[in-house]
């Protein structure tokens, strides 16, 4: 299985999503703002949008995938 790349990350830019860690952990309903590139392998990070839009940076090689958020179930839910 492929991992969670720059690529991938790269089309969920601007979309709320759920980050599925590769340690079974899910950081839920996130907005993606941009990713951030470092020089070396495997060190790019995402930056996203939490709660109070406070943004925090992750490590794309701790990410196992991301799941869209539907929003119109959202909008109902209200």
């Amino acid at each position: 299985m492929e991992s969670f790349s720059c690529n991938s990350a790269r089309s969920f830019i601007g979309k709320n999503v759920n980050l599925h860690l590769k340690d079974g952990a899910v950081i839920v309903n996130v907005h993606l703002t941009k990713i951030q590139k470092a020089p070396g392998k495997n060190n790019n990070k995402i930056e996203y949008a939490h709660g109070n839009r406070k943004t925090n940076r992750l490590p794309l090689r701790m990410i196992a995938w991301a799941e869209m958020i539907n929003a119109n179930l959202m909008i109902n839910l209200v």
